[in-house]
């Protein structure tokens, strides 16, 4: 099946919108100024994920910072691994571990490195390193839990330039195949790879066709519309004996207007002059929501 999710379709109160946008705000200041002090690092990704993180963290996912590995915990696998300082950000401010670690990304003898690290990390299901791996991961998480006849959800966030990756498509017959209805895959459709728009480089579209006919529930969102990524998940929950995808449109680099749709911002770090405008544009963002 496919469709379009409708804004306002599931309504989430208002207070809770709220709360949500500040988080994503804090978010994005907190990946930025984490790829500022490591001069390393990739914001372009990092701010287009954000809002998606951002709920699946703090609305949707069964999870327990005091208890990271807890049998019956949903499971997140970041496919996308380079936008690690999204999720380092996310697993901090949920509780996983100290905010103040995050000023140690990419530093020598600190856990948190350019991509997640299972074995380090309290709150990462899966280490990640070459793109259209995680997505495999994930349908064997969801295996695994049908075997077990556990109900615990498994989530994999992709790139639009990732899924140019074959793997993902063996990923997609395999989770149609065995009827894996307790994963849900997100595409970041932010248009933009390191090389350049995704539809030049190799094009992926149509993203939610292609998905369609490898089996799967197909949702189309903004990616950034916090009342359409509600509905969509609400929608995967309800859906039985096949695999959903959510294809949410993105703006790379969201947030901070000079990393906005340039594909340059994909992997580069900001300078002094550009971490304070971010700073700035970021903070004023959060001031206005704020009143």
């Amino acid at each position: 099946m496919l469709r379009q999710a409708q804004k306002g379709e599931i309504s989430v109160p208002d207070e809770k919108i709220k709360e949500l946008k500040e988080r994503a705000k804090e978010l994005r200041k907190t990946a930025v100024t984490m790829i500022y002090e490591a001069q390393s690092g990739h914001p372009g990704g990092s701010l287009s994920a954000a809002d998606v993180l951002t709920y699946l963290y703090f609305c949707e996912m069964n999870v327990d910072p005091q208890h990271p590995d807890k049998a019956d915990r949903d499971r997140l696998v970041l496919s996308k691994g380079h936008v690690a300082p999204a999720l380092y950000a996310v697993l901090a401010h949920k509780g996983y571990f100290p905010v103040e670690e995050l000023k140690t990304l990419r530093k020598i003898g600190s856990r948190l490195q350019g991509h997640p690290d299972m074995k380090k990390i309290p709150g990462v299901d899966m280490s990640s390193g070459s793109l259209g791996q995680g997505i495999s991961a994930a349908c064997g998480m969801a295996k695994a839990a049908k075997l077990q006849n556990a109900d615990w959800r498994v989530y994999a966030v992709l790139g639009d330039g990732e899924i140019q990756e074959g793997q993902v498509w063996e990923a997609a017959m395999f989770a149609s195949h065995y009827h894996l209805d307790n994963l849900c895959v997100l595409v970041d459709n932010n248009g933009l790879q390191i090389d350049g728009n995704v539809a030049d480089v190799m094009s992926p579209y149509p993203i939610d066709e292609k998905f369609k006919a490898f089996g799967f529930h197909v949702i189309n969102i903004d990616g950034h519309d916090f009342d359409q990524i509600e509905a969509a998940y609400q929608e995967a929950r309800t859906v039985k004996g096949q695999p959903t995808a959510i294809i949410a449109k993105t703006v790379k680099g969201k947030g901070v207007s000079f990393m906005e749709n340039q594909a340059s911002w994909h992997g580069t770090a900001p300078n002094d002059e550009q971490y304070e405008v971010a700073m700035k544009e970021l903070g004023e963002q959060l001031k206005e929501l704020e009143r």
